[in-house]
């Protein structure tokens, strides 16, 4: 819930009318008003083997980084597909369970994230990275995924207990 609104934040900022659109196995930015919207799935896109074709001015994967076998592979082909001045959006898991669809390789906080941007060419003065999460929403979800209920769930950020984590990097 927080990762979503503040990642929406982050890209309405970007005027998404004046941007195409790539997307990482999902479909949550389609209907976001982007002037083209594009998206292919992973494993049918391996991205960690080849860019798909073209160019673009944003490019999302949400919760998907943690599947790949070569995840520095795959965002030096997100540099690739990307415009100069052009944005990744990349949200990752943190602390949540184990869960291999197809694999689950990787975690990194929103540090790591930074770190790890920066690694694969993006400029961390261009970089930024943030997380939420908190004790009472890790110990909901360890043993089945749960979902938000307003009445039941506590929003507050426990930096202690990050859930998941994101990052909005420009390349140069």
């Amino acid at each position: 819930m927080v990762m979503h609104r503040e990642t929406e934040r982050l890209v309405r900022a970007l005027e998404p009318a004046n941007l195409d659109a790539f997307e990482v196995s999902g479909r949550k930015w389609q209907n976001f008003g982007f002037r083209s919207y594009k998206n292919a799935w992973f494993p049918e896109l391996d991205i960690c083997k080849d860019p798909p074709k073209g160019t673009y001015d944003i490019v999302f994967a949400e919760q998907v980084w943690e599947h790949l076998p070569y995840p520095y592979r795959a965002t030096k082909h997100v540099l690739k597909l990307l415009r100069p001045g052009g944005y990744f959006l990349v949200t990752v898991p943190v602390l949540i369970k184990y869960h291999p669809a197809p694999a689950d390789c990787s975690r990194w906080t929103a540090q790591g994230l930074a770190y790890f941007l920066e690694e694969c060419g993006f400029d961390p003065a261009n970089t930024v990275s943030a997380s939420w999460g908190n004790r009472a929403c890790l110990i909901a979800n360890l043993d089945k995924w749960v979902k938000y209920d307003a009445n039941q769930h506590d929003l507050a950020n426990e930096e202690k207990y990050p859930l998941v984590a994101w990052a909005l990097a420009k390349r140069t």
